[in-house]
C-alpha cells in the first residue's frame, strides 16, 4: 500500500476535475481525498494498492475533459490523515 500527495494545476478548477477525480478513485478502489486550493491548483491524498494510485496519477495528468492540466506535483505521503477506505471531497483550503 502506498500513499500519495498530488498537486494539480492548469485549468483545473470549474471543470468538473474533484468530482472526475472522486469517480476515478473510487472506481479504482483507493481512499483518500481531495479538494480545491486558493490558489487555483487541486490538491488530493490517494490510498491503496501502488498500481492503482499509480493509475489516478496517470488520470491526474489527463484530467476530465474542459481541463488543462499544466503540472502535476507527486509526493509521498502520511495516511494517518485519510478517511476509513472511501475518497471525499473537501472543502477548499
Amino acid at each position: 500500500m502506498v500513499t500519495r500527495q498530488i498537486r494539480v494545476s492548469g485549468r483545473v478548477q470549474g471543470v468538473g476535475y474533484r468530482a472526475a477525480l472522486q469517480a476515478q478513485a473510487r472506481r479504482a478502489g483507493v481512499a483518500g481525498w481531495v479538494r480545491n486550493r486558493a490558489d487555483g491548483s487541486v490538491e488530493a491524498l490517494v490510498h491503496g494498492p501502488a498500481d492503482a494510485v499509480e493509475a489516478i496519477i496517470a488520470w491526474a495528468r489527463r484530467g476530465p475533459p474542459g481541463s488543462l492540466v499544466a503540472d502535476v506535483q507527486i509526493t509521498p505521503a502520511d495516511a494517518r490523515e485519510l478517511p476509513q477506505a472511501r475518497f471525499e471531497l473537501r472543502p477548499t483550503a
